[in-house]
């Protein structure tokens, strides 16, 4: 299958093509286009997150730099220019881009299921980042007076270790208002930190059948209507509360859990709000520890995908090159699945980085290859993407 193929079309093979064409079609992504599609497109972008380019007039001089080998790329017969592909990432529907993440989300996430906490049910954390970007060059995506930014918030699945949902706002949007895009699973568990703290979303959480844990707020106003005794070591409170105010009360009707918890690694107190009333104090600290992985995946997204610096400046530009480092990043959790690799994705994207251009088999190149130098593939918590 892989005989005299490039490593970057080896590892492009692994991507449903035919459903990405049913979304160009969808979307009408090719009208009038005569050599540059929108696959041409999206691989091209992925060539450039692959290979570490820091612009767009980076990525086409690598581009011309391989120019015999570009057919055989994947990237199509004719010259890129930059104009081109500014052009495309400008005026392309990015929802093409986005609805094949989601996708390509989907694929690596039930393939990499698995139970790192012996809870049942889907874990999810939700967070964002935040990154800025110059006001007068990005007008769209206005934060303060004289600052812009766009805010990326992710759902990751914290088993799979992908993401399973994803949307992007400008910086002034506060997190709080984006949790009623989440699209809740019945008993499935989401974990939240304390910018979260909305009391509507989080009963509609309850309502769907679905759990939440979030770290409370300092100024949290609550009555004690149950007490729990014998709590087992470093649980300081289990109670059942009740939120006490007129509005508060409209929010959030029901009880729930309260739970102080002394971490003693950080010799740190935490409180937890959560719903789950059937699972142990300690498995709710647990699960709020887990949370940390999304913004190991933001860390990795910002330093190895090339989302600090945009290749567009135009909001559609911004979410096409989001949406196609979401697309790379479950791409190699997938390859690393299928290919059954021993390596974290930080040493496969390394390897990757470097031997995109040669015909080495997939499999022998990541056999061969001694990548033991890396500070970043020593996760203290669990085996996955990062280790």
């Amino acid at each position: 299958m892989f005989i005299d193929k490039y490593i970057f079309a080896q590892l492009t093979s692994f991507l449903d093509r035919d459903h990405f064409k049913y979304l160009v079609k969808k979307y009408n992504g090719n009208h009038y286009v005569k050599h540059f599609t929108c696959w041409n497109q999206l691989l091209a972008m992925m060539f450039g997150q692959l290979s570490n380019r820091e612009s767009l007039r980076d990525l086409i001089v690598a581009l011309q730099a391989h120019q015999r080998k570009r057919y055989h790329l994947g990237l199509g017969r004719e010259p890129i220019a930059k104009t081109t592909l500014a052009t495309a990432n400008q005026n392309r529907d990015y929802r093409i881009f986005e609805d094949f993440a989601f996708y390509m989300m989907k694929e690596a996430s039930e393939k990499r299921a698995t139970n790192i906490l012996d809870i049942p049910g889907k874990k999810y954390a939700f967070d964002s980042t935040t990154i800025p970007l110059c006001l007068a060059t990005f007008p769209w995506a206005k934060f303060r007076r004289k600052k812009g930014g766009t805010k990326t918030h992710v759902l990751y699945d914290i088993e799979a270790q992908v993401p399973a949902f994803y949307t992007v706002t400008t910086a002034s949007k506060h997190d709080s208002t984006v949790m009623n895009t989440i699209p809740y699973e019945p008993n499935a568990y989401y974990i939240f930190d304390r910018a979260y703290d909305s009391f509507r979303e989080l009963y509609r959480i309850h309502l769907t059948g679905s759990y939440y844990v979030i770290r409370a707020k300092t100024n949290l106003k609550y009555e004690v209507i149950k007490w729990k005794r014998r709590m087992p070591k470093n649980i300081l409170t289990d109670a059942e509360v009740k939120l006490t105010g007129y509005l508060s009360e409209k929010k959030y009707p029901e009880t729930f859990r309260l739970i102080r918890f002394y971490d003693e690694e950080d010799d740190r107190e935490f409180t937890f709000l959560t719903n789950a009333k059937h699972i142990t104090a300690n498995d709710v600290a647990n699960l709020y520890k887990k949370r940390w992985l999304v913004e190991l995946f933001f860390k990795w997204l910002k330093q190895h995908l090339k989302i600090k610096r945009f290749w567009g400046t135009t909001e559609n530009a911004v979410r096409i090159q989001i949406s196609v480092a979401i697309i790379t990043y479950c791409l190699v959790a997938i390859v690393q699945h299928d290919m059954k690799l021993n390596r974290s994705t930080y040493e496969v994207l390394q390897i990757l980085s470097i031997s995109l251009t040669d015909k080495t088999h997939l499999s022998i190149l990541f056999e061969k290859t001694n990548f033991n130098d890396v500070k970043e593939q020593l996760d203290p918590l669990i085996p996955g993407l990062f280790i």
